[in-house]
């Protein structure tokens, strides 16, 4: 799997400083999205995701772990009948496999303010190892915004139809996770 660097926020926190503790994703602030270039490199298909939720932890030394759970039902490229397909058994399989979950073991403070992740990837019913830059900006003291992209190819998790060859095996995975911190009180 290769990575692509995340967008350039306008100003990264220094993981150092994310406050130890839970934190759980705002789906309401978040997104999902793919992208996979068709018809040899012409043309973009982009979609996004609806419904995501997550949360996770960082370690008093800045680490981090977590989950994102993807609702794959919820994908969106704005046709009706692709999106069908691709909730087909040729794609993301929904009726067998409902969720893309994205798992990070390992969130390594980074220079630069950001993290480097390690993890895994789960769509399809196949997991994939997953490793990324992900960028961090602050949102006050109890919220942080992390911005990741992740290249990986399709095939590798059975994603295999396209005839012809028009559509590229290579597929670019977008989230933009906003988490807030919870109180201890709140669990």
């Amino acid at each position: 799997m290769t990575t692509s660097p995340p967008p350039s926020p306008s100003a990264t926190t220094p993981a150092a400083h994310l406050a130890p503790g839970h934190w759980r994703l705002d789906p309401d602030r978040s997104q999902a999205t793919f992208q996979v270039k068709h018809f040899w490199g012409a043309i973009t298909v982009r979609g996004r995701f609806e419904r995501i939720e997550g949360e996770g932890d960082v370690a008093p030394d800045g680490t981090l772990r977590g989950r994102v759970r993807i609702a794959a039902t919820s994908l969106t490229t704005k046709n009706r009948q692709r999106d069908t397909h691709l909730r087909s058994a040729d794609f993301f399989d929904v009726a067998a496999h409902p969720e893309v979950i994205v798992t990070i073991t390992s969130g390594t403070p980074t220079p630069d303010g950001g993290f480097a992740l390690v993890g895994t990837i789960e769509a399809a019913g196949r997991s994939l190892p997953l490793a990324c830059p992900a960028a961090a900006t602050r949102s006050g003291e109890t919220s942080v915004r992390l911005e990741a992209q992740a290249e990986v190819d399709r095939t590798r998790f059975g994603m295999t139809w396209s005839p012809l060859a028009v559509a590229s095996s290579r597929a670019v995975l977008g989230l933009v996770a906003q988490f807030d911190r919870l109180d201890p009180a709140d669990g």
